[in-house]
């Protein structure tokens, strides 16, 4: 992507001028004449200075985005126009991808598109979610309170990642740490071990002789296990980009102890919110239901909620069929269930949220600190393993000796 800048005349025959983010300068044409211009120049611009040497330059953080839609949403409601705000909120953005993205922003709202239009046109910054509630916000002439809502459940989905995040990099790093060790365990030090032991002669025991033989084994052929790694971690990888490797890969990550259950309580808490959200600020069900499905995160249950939306389609509720899809948990469906029959659904669904999130903040603590021990344990143990195996013979040896 590239960023262009155009001068051109209107249908009244005025000058006007602008920048486009966009693949090539003939995209750049054609998006003009769509808008009916008269094109008199197009011109790629040439970004210098320390831009040039961004990191992942095209590409938004969520903390970003979070700001843009608050401080967007207090512009709005302030009752600054829409093109002052862009202008303002361009000069203050630090990344140059979204600044440039919020300069052609600009340039669609100049030459009469909407908001959620012009937000369309970029849909791997913003997200189904975020336009369809734009739109709402736009028809339903409440877009400050949409942009701020918007920006709540950002915040408060991001937190949750967050958490969830933290739970998984400690005993990731931690067990990473043990396999460096114990490699380094035996491809260093056991090998000085092994010439000691063949010097000294006799027969070796058992756990020696095993912790040899391993050592030997990633001694001569460690380039063919690391190989073979990787390229069972490819297949796996390519395995879970289709659509019955993802739903498999998702189905048992349900069902892993202690994780599946912090997993599921994620994924309702995210479709509890998100519904909630969506419902409360006038996007129709059916079109909710859509969106929930591809942002829940899990196949399993994107599954089970477009099963939801087809029966809902057909008039039924939507809490019998979340009971008939047995992923979702009984006091959930209950409470929908309770919701519709009062009008007070999204009451009920973010209470949901709020429930589990609480619980997410309970499990990522005894997860933390259930696997602190276990994880300790598990590497003592090895290493305990290596030493043990490594002086087995030299005890024997000096048993001997003193007989």
């Amino acid at each position: 992507m590239a960023t262009f800048k155009y001068v051109a005349k209107d249908q009244s025959a005025q000058t006007i001028s602008g920048k486009i983010v966009a693949d090539n300068q003939n995209d750049v044409i054609e998006e003009l004449r769509k808008r009916k211009l008269i094109i008199i120049s197009v011109s790629e611009v040439r970004e210098t200075g320390f831009k040039d040497l961004s990191f992942g330059g095209k590409s938004v953080k969520a903390d970003d985005l979070v700001i843009f839609a608050r401080q967007l949403a207090t512009m709005v409601d302030a009752g600054i126009p829409l093109l002052q705000g862009m202008d303002a909120l361009q000069e203050q953005m630090t990344n140059p991808y979204f600044k440039s993205v919020i300069a052609s922003i600009r340039d669609e709202i100049e030459v009469g598109n909407s908001l959620s239009i012009a937000f369309s046109k970029y849909p791997k910054v913003f997200d189904t979610l975020f336009i369809s509630m734009v739109k709402a916000g736009e028809t339903g002439g409440m877009l400050s309170a949409i942009l701020d809502r918007v920006a709540g459940y950002m915040e408060k989905s991001l937190k949750l990642k967050r958490k969830v995040q933290a739970a998984m990099v400690y005993p990731m790093v931690v067990i990473s740490m043990a396999i460096v060790i114990t490699l380094v365990l035996l491809m260093k030090v056991v090998p000085t071990f092994t010439g000691i032991f063949a010097s000294l002669g006799g027969e070796l025991p058992g756990p020696t002789k095993f912790l040899i033989g391993v050592s030997d084994a990633l001694q001569h052929y460690f380039i063919y296990y690391l190989g073979g790694a990787i390229l069972l971690y490819t297949g796996f990888v390519f395995y879970g980009k289709t659509e019955n490797g993802r739903y498999q890969i998702d189905r048992i990550k349900l069902k892993v102890p202690v994780f599946g259950d912090l997993l599921t309580k994620v994924s309702v808490s995210r479709f509890s919110r998100t519904l909630a959200t969506l419902t409360q600020s006038g996007v129709p069900i059916l079109a909710s239901l859509d969106i929930v499905g591809k942002t829940c995160g899990n196949k399993v249950l994107e599954i089970a909620v477009n099963n939801v939306r087809n029966n809902v389609r057909e008039g039924e509720s939507i809490a019998a069929p979340l009971v008939k899809s047995n992923v979702f948990p009984p006091m959930v469906t209950r409470m929908i269930s309770v919701g519709e029959k009062t009008g007070e659904m999204e009451k009920m669904l973010v209470k949901v949220a709020d429930f589990y999130d609480d619980q997410v903040d309970a499990a990522v603590s005894g997860l933390t600190s259930m696997i602190e021990p276990l994880i300790i344990g598990f590497l003592g143990g090895i290493v305990g393993f290596i030493v043990v195996a490594l002086f087995l013979p030299i005890i024997k040896i000096s048993t001997m000796i003193q007989a």
